[in-house]
């Protein structure tokens, strides 16, 4: 994969929605377009928000969590189901983009390859990408294919966060381990990257989490062009 950048991103305070500016209008999300090749993707525009995650891992129900809609991305009971790239617009401030689960049993292998070479290609090339969300289940997190993914957003230099979904259904202990883990783990695997813990059922993490969204855009925003 090509070289760019290093945009890693530090450790930041927990923030609320009530930051003004600081907050993204992720009410306004509205879908406008999916892709099945890399060469369909749109021209670059606003900045674009990646969330990428092992499917059954609760991608699609934070991104509804985070939009307050209930079915804004789809949330299927087939792991692997949906094998495109989907587009959601927030006006001109930025978009959100939905990256294929990966991580599903008993789909072909013509299939897994061409996620990898979508997804990869879309890492490794967009230049609108402002951050990825890597979405894990809190009580199964850094499996070899979230490594895999680490590995090129690493490689990238992409931005990264981490959400670590489905924390209610640990105890405040295990989830406050799984975060210790995790971290610790990240500080090798991709430093930089932050980490936090979430739950779609009952809106833990949700303003953290879209302060992230927006600090990520703000600086995609406010970094210089290529060759400038």
């Amino acid at each position: 994969m090509p070289k760019t950048r290093d945009f890693t991103v530090a450790r930041r305070p927990k923030a609320t929605r009530g930051d003004g500016a600081a907050r993204l209008a992720l009410e306004k999300a509205a879908f406008t377009l999916s892709v099945h090749d890399p060469g369909e993707f749109p021209a670059p525009a606003a900045p674009e928000l990646a969330f990428a995650g092992r499917s059954n891992a609760g991608k699609s129900s934070a991104i509804n969590s985070l939009v307050g809609r209930r079915r804004l991305a789809f949330v299927s009971k087939t792991p692997g189901r949906t094998q495109l790239i989907n587009f959601f617009s927030l006006g001109t401030d930025a978009i959100l983009v939905d990256l294929p689960g990966y991580g599903y049993a008993g789909v072909p292998g013509e299939v897994r390859r061409h996620w990898e070479f979508l997804v990869g290609s879309y890492i490794a090339n967009r230049e609108s990408l402002a951050g990825v969300i890597v979405v894990m289940d809190a009580r199964h997190p850094l499996t070899p294919l979230d490594r895999r993914l680490l590995d090129w957003l690493r490689e990238a230099g992409r931005p990264t966060h981490v959400l670590l979904t489905k924390a209610d259904k640990l105890s405040k202990q295990a989830a406050q381990a799984a975060l210790t883990l995790v971290r610790r783990e990240m500080s090798t695997l991709w430093p930089g990257t932050t980490i936090q813990l979430f739950s779609s059922l009952k809106g833990d993490g949700i303003s953290e989490a879209a302060s992230t969204l927006a600090h990520l855009a703000r600086r995609k925003n406010k970094a210089p062009a290529k060759g400038e």
